[in-house]
């Protein structure tokens, strides 16, 4: 009787632990009892009812990432493009997740798909190359508003990539090719152009400056010369002014010596001597000049005849 009740106790025990489950954080357990929900279990230590309840489902409350292949689109020109997306979502309800929509990733693929499809058939190729913003936003809102019945919350969707045909490809290259080449030349062309206004502003500049030096450097040459000029009409007066005085000062002294009349005669004949060495063709001998000649004629061929005798 007792190894019944161990036996039971065991097996009781056995039904116990393997009926305990822990719920890990950001996980959630879909709880059904006889196949129908009964609770949604969350983070922490439960424990169901052996052959009564199971979990039904077990749910990741993470952000998950999806990358849908590229899907063939047609924009509005008529023009065939593959775009892929990249879908962002979380599971926020894991009661209607389990039981809202079978598959869900096929659901979402699917009706990413169809959007796109919606979004770009209203869209030339140009605007669909330059409008991923937009797109993104419309995409992501399309998306949030049909999963949320199936407790799905849709974070983000983004354009991943957008491959236009391969002639589409190869005329847009020629056509950016050509644009560069066409900005260029323009900013060749200014650049060339600003060279030359700054050549002919520094011509005129350096055309300026010459004058502006000619003009300076004649306007001190002037002033030089008139320089020159006054400094040597100043030197010629002081000369005057000194000879003047020279000459005063000797009449003076000549008078405070109060020299006979041979002097008197003698200078007169000197000075008569310096004005027969000149150009003149005429000379005017006073009387008194012509006597002391005589004696002074006399006086030398008495020197003379001395130095004969002797």
């Amino acid at each position: 009787m007792e190894w019944v009740i161990i036996s039971f106790a065991i097996i009781l025990l056995i039904l116990v632990v393997s009926n305990v489950r822990i719920v890990p954080q950001a996980n959630a357990y879909v709880i059904e009892r006889l196949g129908a929900y009964m609770t949604t279990w969350q983070v922490g230590l439960h424990v169901k009812i052996p052959l009564i309840d199971k979990v039904a489902k077990r749910v990741s409350l993470k952000e998950n990432v999806v990358d849908f292949a590229p899907q063939p689109v047609i924009t509005k020109d008529n023009v065939t493009m593959q775009i892929d997306t990249v879908v962002y979502f979380q599971i926020t309800d894991p009661k209607m997740y389990a039981y809202g929509v079978n598959n869900p990733m096929a659901a979402i693929e699917n009706l990413t798909a169809t959007s796109l499809r919606n979004i770009i058939g209203d869209l030339e190729l140009d605007q669909t190359l330059t409008s991923r913003d937009t797109i993104n936003t419309k995409m992501r809102a399309i998306l949030d508003e049909a999963t949320d019945p199936w407790g799905i919350k849709i974070n983000r969707v983004e354009l991943k990539n957008i491959i236009p045909p391969r002639e589409i490809q190869d005329a847009m290259e020629k056509q950016m090719k050509a644009e560069r080449e066409r900005r260029e030349s323009i900013l060749r062309a200014e650049g060339e152009k600003k060279s030359a206004v700054l050549v002919a502003e520094g011509q005129k500049e350096a055309t300026i400056l010459n004058a502006e030096a000619a003009k300076q450097s004649a306007i001190l040459k002037a002033e030089a010369q008139k320089e020159a000029q006054i400094k040597e009409a100043e030197g010629e007066a002081e000369a005057i002014l000194k000879v003047q005085q020279a000459t005063a000062e000797g009449l003076k002294m000549l008078n405070q010596a109060n020299p006979i009349q041979a002097v008197i005669a003698l200078k007169g004949l000197e000075a008569f001597a310096k004005a027969a060495d000149g150009k003149a063709t005429k000379i005017i001998i006073p009387s008194e000049i012509q006597g002391l000649a005589g004696l002074a004629t006399s006086l030398t061929e008495l020197l003379e005849k001395k130095g004969i005798d002797d």
